[in-house]
């Protein structure tokens, strides 16, 4: 289970993500309400955009959609989803030596 969730009311814009699910099939939703009945989290914004959602991985949305607020603090748009390796193909930790530059 993925860790995009919580309880108070939060609101969840994932955009460009990518999401690979475990084969254990009771482990594929991205999205968790703790302890929270449908009826109370229906209300909750919770939106996903452009996602990749690999191996059975779903995204329950609810809400409205993406508050006003949201859109306005965003000055990146997001990338698509299908970008995530060539993005991160060369993250890691850098190997860095004493009295180098990294």
């Amino acid at each position: 289970m993925y860790a995009i969730g919580g309880s108070a009311e939060p609101t969840i814009n994932s955009q460009g993500n990518r999401y690979l699910a475990p084969t254990n099939p009771f482990a594929k939703e991205v999205t968790k309400r703790v302890e929270t009945a449908s009826t109370v989290w229906k209300s909750w914004n919770w939106r996903s955009e452009g996602d990749l959602l690999l191996n059975g991985a779903y995204f329950t949305p609810s809400g409205a959609g993406a508050s006003a607020s949201y859109s306005r603090a965003s000055s990146l748009g997001a990338k698509s989803s299908s970008m995530v390796a060539s993005i991160t193909s060369d993250a890691g930790a850098l190997s860095c030596r004493k009295g180098r530059s990294c």
